[in-house]
Formats: structure tokens, sequence, C-alpha cells
């Protein structure tokens, strides 16, 4: 009697759960035999519902999307550089600023301007001031910077005096417009302070600048425009001659630090709202003078680099003595350039800038 032929077995794929079951487990810490069994499989190798996800690995290469033009335009930028503030002379004619940005094409005018120019270069200037320096290095002090200094301290002391009111929302402290409603009835006086005799008719142009660095009282949010309104505040300050040159180092050291130690509380105890948070291209939901001043710091350092910034023990050892944790230069340089692009030519940025006869509108 002739035997039938065997029948048909179908070919087992590499990938199929059948062909490579095992009757013992493995642990899932070292790989090796374990006395459990091997979990059931379903017959097509994956939970019924819970199928493999269909997606691109994260290091594709994007197909098919729009050029990033902001990429593009902070690469090809040229490095700001470093600029003299010009000082005014009399007759002054302080007025009250108003805003004027409210196109892309006013973008493109106030960045033709020798105004945005000279102003981009004080930030520079500051930057270079503080090149391979910690904040604890002595440097010279003016009683004008002492005096800022301590003025911010007062605006530190008074959210101590203003507690949050407890409230179910996430953001927006209501007890933050309480605090800002001071700011606005003392800001003038707090200006007469340091401010000269000859200079005192100036607080009608500097006043707003400076009750708009720490904030939206209606909004209650915080971003990089006000932050840019402080910058703009000490610009007012180096154009009446109050801060000079010799001053840079610690407009940054100490005054710069103490604002950053201001407006970390205000975001605490408050909870601010980021203004306008910028996502994938944000180094901070707040700020980006930090990280322009921190690297500059940091330019030529013998054993920091931009890598330490993943080792923690270097990041608790140096938090206090750098402001923001290729090459140093090279960051500094890439980060003064995208401050240019993604800040002051950003027309739901630069839309709140105010003119008057400091900053001008050319």
């Amino acid at each position: 009697m002739e035997s039938s032929p065997p029948a048909a077995q179908s070919p087992k794929s590499p990938s199929s759960p059948s062909a490579t079951t095992s009757s013992t487990g493995t642990c899932c810490n070292c790989g090796g035999p374990t006395s459990f069994p091997p979990p059931l499989q379903s017959p097509t190798g994956w939970p019924e519902l819970s199928p493999p996800p269909n997606y691109r690995p994260i290091r594709a290469p994007a197909i098919n999307l729009p050029p990033n033009n902001n990429s593009q335009a902070i690469i090809l930028a040229p490095v700001p550089q470093s600029q003299k503030v010009p000082t005014i002379s009399p007759p002054f004619l302080f007025q009250s600023p108003s805003k004027k940005i409210h196109s892309p094409d006013d973008i493109r005018r106030f960045h033709e301007s020798e105004t945005c120019k000279n102003f981009l270069g004080f930030v520079v200037a500051l930057s270079e001031s503080i090149r391979g320096h910690k904040i604890s290095d002595p440097c010279h002090e003016s009683s004008t910077t002492t005096k800022i200094v301590s003025i911010l301290e007062i605006l530190i002391h008074w959210i101590d005096e203003i507690p949050p009111v407890q409230q179910s929302s996430r953001y927006g402290n209501i007890s933050y417009r309480t605090w800002h409603e001071r700011l606005i009835e003392n800001s003038e006086s707090l200006m007469l302070q340091f401010l000269p005799d000859d200079l005192k008719l100036s607080t009608v142009e500097i006043v707003p600048y400076f009750t708009d660095s720490f904030g939206n009282s209606s909004r209650i949010d915080y971003g990089t425009g006000h932050e840019t309104n402080f910058a703009a505040w000490l610009y007012c300050l180096a154009r009446m001659g109050i801060l000079k040159e010799e001053d840079y180092q610690a407009v940054v050291a100490r005054v710069f630090v103490k604002y950053l130690e201001l407006m970390r509380k205000l975001q605490l105890v408050y909870c601010l709202e980021p203004a306008g948070s910028h996502g994938v291209w944000g180094l901070d939901d707040y700020h980006f003078l930090p990280f322009i001043f921190g690297s500059s710091q940091l330019i030529d350092h013998k054993y920091m680099k931009p890598k330490s910034i993943h080792n923690q023990d270097i990041l608790e050892n140096f938090s206090n003595e750098y402001i923001g944790v290729p090459t140093w230069n090279k960051v500094n340089s890439g980060l003064l350039k995208m401050y240019k692009v993604e800040v002051l030519e950003k027309v739901p940025i630069m839309q709140h800038f105010l003119f008057g006869w400091l900053i001008k509108w050319e």
C-alpha cells in the first residue's frame, strides 16, 4: 500500500511568533532563561487591541514640508556687532512713547533704521562685557547700578507683601494685578531716586518701558517682549549717559541677574502665563537674553563646554555662577542672530514696542 504524500506545509516567516516561541521565558533585565513561562502570543504576534504603531522614525528626513524660513534667516544673517550708544545733549525733548509697529513692513522699516542697529549693538556690548566672567567676579559698581539693584529688591519684597490668592485656574493669579498696580503707582518715584536734576523730566519717556518690563496685568503673562522692554529701559539710561560703558559688566552681573531673580519669583508665585510661547524654537517659556549673556560668560572656558549641559554635577556646581548653562563663541553668535530674527523681527512681539525721543521711529 502506497503511503500518501506528506501534507504541504506553509513556510514560516522568520518574524512569525510560532517560529520563535519557546517554552522557557527570558528575564526582562538580563535576557537569561527563567522558570516563568513566556507570555501568550496572539496568532499575529501582537495583542489584538494593540497593533504596532504606523509611524515614521523621528530622525527620518521630513518629506514635502515647506522650508523653515526662520532657520534659514538665522543661518544667513550676519552676526550682530557691538556699537557705542550715542548720548543725548540739550535741549531735551522727552515725550511719552507710543507703539509704531503694526505690520511686516513696519518691522522691515525698523530693522533698516539706525535705531534698531544701535539697540541691538547695545545688547551685543552687554554680552561682550560679561565674556569670561563669573557672576561673583568683582566689577565696577557705580551708585546708579547699586540703586537700580536696590529698586529691584524692593519689587521682590512687594511679592512677599502681596501673597497669591487661592484660585482654581492654573495660570494667572489675580494677586499679580495688585502687585502690578503698586508698580505703576510707584515707578516714577523709584526713577527719581537716581535721575539727576536735569534729567528728571525723562520719567515721561522711560517709565513706560520700565512698567512694561515685568509682564502684562490684563493677561497676567510675561514673555520675551517684556524682557526686551527691560533692555530698552537700560538702553534709554545709556542714551542719557546715566549708564556708562564701564557699568556694562555690572549691568549684566548685578542688575540683570537681580531682574532675572525678580521675574522667576513673579512667574512662580503668580503663575504668569508664557506670552506667546514659541514651542519648538523657544529656549525658555519666558526669557531669551540669559542664554546670550550666559554663553558669553563661557566663551574660552577651560572646562565648561556646550556638551557640559548634560552633566548634572557641573550644572549643580556652576548654576550660581553662570546665567545660562561646536564652541561657546559659536553658540553666542547664533543666539544673537536668533534674538534678532525670532524676537526683534516678530510683529506679535514688537507690536508692543514703544518709540519716543530716546528710541526714535525712523
